[in-house]
């Protein structure tokens, strides 16, 4: 007899080997957010359970699966929910696969169609609010099948909407970016500098030891020696929103001293995605600053000037020593005095320094012209005879000024101690403040209430050892700092 009815069509479908196997319920929301705030969504998903049990299979006999809520399914990588599905549907275990729609399952063709090709070859059903679907039909599979790359060009149509959205935003400078450390953005959306001065001092002494060291490893070698410690606002994980105060180290520096928005500027684009064929896919490169897409300076409160930060730029870059690229260097082991400095006169390369037998036989080389076109090297001349008369003539330069370059290196020492000191009095003066915050927390406790009351009083001892750290600290900076300034007379 010819079933003309839906209902009839969809009870025609189903069949007792269907019936005998689990129904599948699969939920996903796109985002934590819209797992926080859209809970109807996620109702209306999982009422299909009710659905199941409208189409014949009994309630114990229905399983949800919602392990992927806020995960979005442009891929099944991290979509453990997506795996066990299609494994149950391999193993013959799913008698129906129900989702809201088709973009639940997968908005990408790839996984739609292997999870479709899985469905043929089980006869597992496919339904959704519309209708059930058998995959070994023409009919149904071609509707799946356009069904799917519906789905997954929704997916880019949203994606170029958004992101439409977003490059309006950056060319106007409004976007909203991470601020790094140092920074925070108000309510109403301005951007000031962090409130607290002892984070604010930090990075400030960052900038202040580039400016004189030139290179981060001294820099980071200085600040340890000091026992500085540099402030870190974690946006994720355990102290979310919290500002925390870590060891320095050199990805830490760089960092800093590379970020844009210390010089008080937005900028987009200085990140892509690599495109070398290199086994993640994710993985993202910096961009030199010719092509960064967007700049716009004084959009942030500054650390340092947009010129200053230009400057580092090409201090850092020249640091990369590099003969082939004419680099200037970083200063490097061993005594020779023009190390990453001497010139060749002969083509113009930056010279190399080698040593034979012992350090204090150094030699400069210009083998530049042979490492790029196979030309013999230009120039070799002991580095000790070169040396000796360069500091001659540096001696003979600065003899008419020595007082006043003396007067300078006194006044760079007693503001780099003044800084340090007011760094460590700083950090004592947080200490304290979370001594007197750990012991108000314990206090206002009820003592009997044991499990709450000793991890309280865990915090408090930890505050009261951080405490005492800081102090120590301090105490040694001035112990070690009393007289290292130079006496002029």
């Amino acid at each position: 007899m010819l079933v003309t009815s839906a209902a009839g069509k969809v009870l025609e479908k189903i069949s007792s080997a269907h019936l005998e196997r689990l129904a599948y319920v699969y939920v996903r929301q796109s985002t934590a957010g819209q797992v926080r705030k859209n809970q109807e969504g996620r109702e209306n998903q999982e009422a299909l359970a009710q659905r199941a049990t409208a189409l014949g299979w009994s309630p114990e006999r229905v399983r949800v699966i919602d392990s992927d809520l806020g995960l979005s399914g442009k891929s099944a990588d991290a979509r453990e929910g997506f795996r066990e599905l299609v494994s149950e549907v391999s193993l013959g275990h799913a008698g129906i696969v129900l989702c809201y729609e088709a973009s639940r399952l997968a908005r990408n063709n790839a996984d739609w169609y292997a999870l479709l090709d899985l469905c043929t070859l089980r006869g597992t059903l496919i339904a959704d609010t519309d209708g059930v679907y058998d995959a070994r039909e023409y009919n149904d599979r071609l509707l799946l099948g356009l069904r799917g790359m519906m789905s997954e060009a929704e997916l880019h149509l949203l994606r170029l909407r958004m992101d439409a959205g977003k490059m309006r935003q950056v060319e106007k400078g409004t976007y909203r970016q991470v601020l790094p450390t140092g920074l925070v953005r108000l309510e109403d959306g301005r951007v000031l500098k962090h409130p607290d001065q002892h984070a604010r001092r930090a990075i400030g002494l960052i900038f202040e030891r580039f400016r004189s060291l030139q290179t981060v490893p001294k820099v980071l070698k200085s600040l340890r020696e000091d026992e500085v410690l540099l402030p870190r606002f974690r946006y994720g994980g355990l102290h979310t929103g919290e500002l925390l105060w870590v060891r320095p180290t050199n990805a830490n520096i760089y960092s800093i001293l590379c970020n844009p928005a210390y010089a008080g500027a937005f900028v987009y684009g200085r990140r892509a995605k690599a495109r070398d064929g290199s086994a993640s896919p994710d993985r993202r490169v910096n961009k030199p600053m010719e092509e960064w897409i967007t700049i716009h300076k004084d959009m942030y409160p500054a650390y340092i000037s947009w010129e200053e930060f230009l400057a580092n730029q090409q201090r850092l870059k020249q640091n990369g020593y590099r003969l082939t690229h004419n680099r200037l260097g970083a200063p490097r082991k061993g005594p020779a005095l023009l190390s990453g400095l001497a010139v060749c006169g002969h083509c113009g390369r930056r010279m190399s320094v080698t040593y034979s037998g012992s350090k204090s036989q150094g030699s400069y080389l210009c083998n530049a012209l042979r490492a790029t076109h196979g030309a013999p090297s230009c120039l070799y001349v002991a580095a000790r005879r070169v040396d000796e008369a360069v500091v001659e003539a540096f001696f003979e330069a600065v003899k008419p000024s020595e007082i006043s370059l003396l007067e300078e290196v006194l006044a760079a020492q007693s503001a780099d101690r003044e800084r340090l000191l007011r760094h460590h009095h700083d950090s004592v003066k947080a200490a304290s403040y979370e001594v007197r915050l750990a012991e108000k927390r314990y206090r206002s406790v009820d003592p009997e209430n044991r499990l709450v009351a000793s991890e309280l009083e865990k915090g408090w001892e930890a505050a009261l050892r951080s405490l005492s750290d800081a102090r120590e600290a301090s105490d040694r900076f001035e112990r070690e700092h009393q007289q290292t300034a130079l006496d002029p007379n």
